[in-house]
């Protein structure tokens, strides 16, 4: 999800030039202000433009929205309230230590510091589902807004449909006290990441067919047009602070709206109007597996998901409960590109058939220094793959970060899995303990920093549960739980780090 703006010019019979990649919109500087005729102007465009998504979307207009002009002080205040927030830093910061953990975050990288210098870069209009307003820049021109308004009076359509406040109820919780609350995260929470995906897919879709419009083309009709403007979400050149942003920001922030709108497309070209619009939120997909593979949301097919056997007995005495989730395919293909590329990213990703992560803390973490430390936490990761190959080559790819995520490791010897090259297990020692990387046919076992003789019998248990995961697939009907970077994901779209076209909720 790379924060980016979406004004564009769609005057005349011309076709709309790609979406500009700053955050602000280049026609203003910070100290303009639009005249009261323009803001007059805005405002009467609002529901000529809410009319133009309800024909588009199939949805009713059950009530009229109000607009509201904002100035960029407002936007900040707003947004840095939001990211303050005790509930959500508390969650982001849970969440930043996980993922240094796995190696998608550098150990001494400060992520509130960071998401802060981007909130000022990517000020955004939005729409607000509490006080059902839609808030309107009062710095930047009728004309660069309107295209915004399409996308955000969407939302607001949406937000009549299914009341989005509820229907995007997340789990703030992931410290599960017992193997019965462990599999109640991975089974049936809500999976934030694809809501946000069906959300701002639905809007792009109308963002394009509005900005279409004056040259009688749309989403369908005007694939080559559709393609420039995707390719434009990922140029950074106009965002310096995105521009230095880690992978997984940048991933994470462009998720929702490129392959958001890609799935849209999908279920759109094969169901129709209602299926990709109504249907979607009525019947939301349940994991990102369905959102980069539209057809197996189409055709009901069964999602990955593997079940957690019960360790709380075994960490118990020396942990205790931090943090479990899914390891999705969003997530795989995120850490693949960064440690094997994005060739290897686009070979693997499509390979994996599910997985899950569970991190514990060490009870010998009693101060906020040791509590804030990699060296804390016991990771496990637990992975399936389609092929013995694709669990082999995830391996591979994993054990060469190693070196590079902890500082002197000192590998063990492998050991040969039967006659075949292909390493079936390794070992290294790090400063924040071993680190064991087991291949078992289609089955990857990952411990880091869990003592040897605990890290042994755990991944005795957890390659065991591979059997009883219900042949490693659930129904869609069964919400998955959030993904491994979905409360980082979800934090940031609460926290209005988005597109300029976005909704805060």
């Amino acid at each position: 999800m790379a924060a980016q703006s979406l004004a564009a010019q769609t005057t005349g019979n011309a076709a709309p030039p790609p979406i500009a990649p700053s955050g602000t919109p280049p026609t203003t500087s910070t100290d303009t202000r639009i005249t009261p005729a323009q803001a007059k102007e805005l405002f009467r465009s609002v529901d000529t433009i809410l009319q133009f998504d309800s024909n588009d979307t199939g949805y009713p207009i059950r009530h009229t929205i109000t607009p509201r002009l904002v100035t960029r002080d407002q936007v900040v205040q707003y947004l840095t309230g939001q990211l303050r927030k005790d509930r959500e830093t508390q969650r982001l910061q849970q969440s930043e230590l996980v993922l240094k953990k796995f190696g998608l975050l550098d150990r001494d990288f400060h992520l509130e510091p960071f998401l802060i210098q981007l909130l000022r870069e990517q000020i955004a209009g939005y729409y607000d589902d509490k006080t059902k307003t839609v808030n309107l820049l009062d710095w930047i021109e009728p004309e660069a807004q309107k295209p915004v308004l399409a996308h955000e009076l969407t939302h607001a359509l949406q937000d009549q449909h299914v009341s989005l406040e509820k229907w995007e109820q997340a789990d703030e919780d992931k410290t599960a006290k017992n193997v019965a609350q462990d599999n109640e995260h991975l089974a049936k929470d809500e999976n934030d990441t694809v809501r946000d995906a069906v959300l701002e897919g639905q809007a792009m879709a109308v963002f394009i067919d509005y900005a279409l419009a004056p040259t009688g083309k749309n989403l369908l009709t005007a694939p080559d047009l559709v393609h420039a403007m995707k390719q434009a979400m990922s140029d950074n050149t106009d965002s310096p602070v995105m521009a230095r942003a880690p992978l997984l920001l940048q991933q994470s922030l462009i998720f929702p709206y490129r392959e958001g709108l890609d799935f849209i497309t999908a279920v759109l070209r094969a169901k129709g109007k209602d299926a990709a619009f109504a249907g979607t939120l009525d019947r939301p997909p349940s994991s990102t597996y369905e959102i980069l593979n539209p057809q197996a949301y189409l055709n009901h097919a069964k999602v990955p998901l593997l079940t957690m056997p019960d360790i709380h007995g075994l960490i118990r005495p020396e942990y205790k409960p931090y943090d479990i989730g899914v390891m999705g395919e969003l997530d795989v293909r995120i850490l693949t590109a960064l440690f094997g590329g994005q060739q290897a990213a686009a070979a693997l990703a499509p390979a994996w058939r599910g997985g899950i992560y569970y991190a514990a803390q060490s009870r010998k973490a009693r101060t906020e220094a040791a509590k804030t430390s990699t060296a804390s936490l016991g990771l496990l990761y637990l992975s399936r793959w389609a092929t013995p190959e694709a669990a082999q080559g995830f391996a591979d790819i994993y054990a060469a970060e190693i070196g590079r995520k902890y500082d002197h490791a000192i590998p063990r010897a492998s050991v040969v899995q039967g006659n075949h090259d292909s390493l079936r297990e390794r070992i290294w020692d790090t400063p924040e303990g071993p680190v064991l990387i087991v291949v078992s046919g289609k089955t990857v076992f990952i411990s880091e920093s869990f003592p040897m003789p605990l890290a042994r019998k755990l991944e005795f248990v957890m390659m065991g549960s591979v059997a009883n995961s219900a042949q490693n697939a659930v129904a869609v009907n069964v919400q998955p739980s959030v993904e491994l970077s979905s409360s980082l994901r979800q934090f940031l779209y609460k926290a209005g780090i988005p597109l300029t076209a976005t909704r805060i909720p």
